[in-house]
């Protein structure tokens, strides 16, 4: 059976047919919230970075949210292989004891916790990540406006509340209560943020310069979970306030991705036929966890919200197959209820065994960057 599918938008699939996919392609690569389902992409992120994408020389800019965040900074890193070796080993074997009388570890444990693990991956490489010479790193965070502009039981609650019921309405209504900020880096050797890869007048934006100074608070607030981990305050060189998890206006970074005329030259050798189609820019690499693209975690119910739109049309999206995803430790991928539902080692066990077995992913996408056909990839 295999293992990994392949989606395209429109224009992905009509540079596939014309060109297939070369490392020099590739202007940007989103990376999801999604927390455990994030791991079965180790292998794919080790051969993209680690192998694939060395061979080209054009900027690609990487754009993540929660663990997608802290996956897309560890691709910035040197070695980014064996550091995404390390990532997926301290995420498999972390473990906290909830409290006597509690199912789950308090907020303030978790955060803890994880602030300590950022410190532990990332000391020391923060200078080389923010002037990587080729990547440009976008953290996505959720800003909390009005009542959820500090954290509280009570208002937290409240605003997350108002901010689902408008959001059923209308996701561009819901920046009345949280506003989408994006962490980036340096634009070169300059003071300000990397321009953004995407439009945003889908939702309400802001756009802050990532620096040493606010690297790890920016990290930890794309993935603060409400209620799971606590809210981030004040980030140095943001609008004052509580962030949270970048998932939450953008779960799976379903964006407005510009279309540019910066493929680089000789890459996609055009014919005469070809010229439009080799200016409309280069291709959105997706490695995902599943086919659709949901917009906003509140919109996780709202299914109509979940198919492709124009966003997407330069989009390649690399998928589990859900019929082999079926055949991994309880059926599934891993996910946070496995932190409730398995003892520590069931869990450790049964992450190692889906990780393991993901490593096909990433084998079928270097055989079919070897003949790329555009048979086997499927409408997004």
């Amino acid at each position: 059976m295999h293992a990994l599918n392949l989606y395209a938008g429109p224009a992905a699939r009509r540079h596939i047919e014309r060109h297939g996919l070369a490392p020099a392609h590739v202007g940007v690569i989103p990376a999801a919230a999604g927390g455990p389902k994030g791991l079965i992409l180790g292998p794919l992120d080790r051969f993209i970075f680690g192998q694939w994408l060395p061979q080209s020389a054009q900027t690609v800019n990487l754009v993540g949210a929660s663990i997608g965040a802290w996956r897309m900074a560890t691709a910035c890193m040197d070695d980014p292989a064996t550091h995404f070796q390390a990532l997926e080993t301290g995420y498999i074997h972390g473990d906290m004891t909830a409290p006597p009388g509690r199912k789950l570890p308090l907020p303030s444990q978790v955060s803890a916790t994880f602030a300590q693990n950022l410190r532990d991956m990332f000391e020391g490489h923060v200078p080389t990540i923010l002037r990587h010479p080729r990547y440009r790193l976008h953290v996505v965070t959720s800003h909390g406006r009005h009542v959820l502009g500090r954290e509280g039981r009570l208002r937290t609650a409240a605003g997350y509340l108002g901010a689902a019921l408008t959001n059923a309405a209308s996701r561009r209504a819901m920046g009345a209560w949280i506003e989408r900020v994006v962490f980036s880096g340096p634009a070169g050797e300059g003071v300000a943020p990397a321009p953004l890869p995407f439009d945003t007048r889908d939702f309400r934006t802001r756009h802050v310069l990532l620096t040493p100074g606010n690297f790890y608070p920016a990290l930890q607030a794309s993935g603060s979970i409400p209620f799971v981990l606590q809210a981030v305050h004040d980030i140095p060189g943001a609008p004052r306030g509580a962030y949270w998890d970048g998932g939450i206006t953008d779960y799976h970074l379903h964006l407005a991705y510009h279309a540019t005329s910066s493929i680089a030259a000789g890459a996609c050798p055009a014919s005469a036929g070809d010229t439009k189609d080799h200016e409309t820019g280069r291709i959105v690499l997706y490695p995902h966890f599943q086919q659709a693209v949901v917009p906003g975690w509140l919109d996780k119910p709202w299914k109509r919200r979940h198919g492709a739109t124009g966003f997407l049309d330069h989009m390649l999206v690399l998928a589990p197959n859900p019929n082999w995803v079926r055949t991994l430790p309880g059926g599934k991928l891993p996910d946070r209820n496995d932190f409730q539902q398995l003892t520590h080692a069931e869990r450790v066990e049964a992450w190692s065994t889906s990780v393991q077995a993901a490593r096909q992913l990433a084998d079928e996408f270097e055989a079919w960057l070897a003949q790329p056909a555009a048979a086997r990839v499927q409408p997004l």
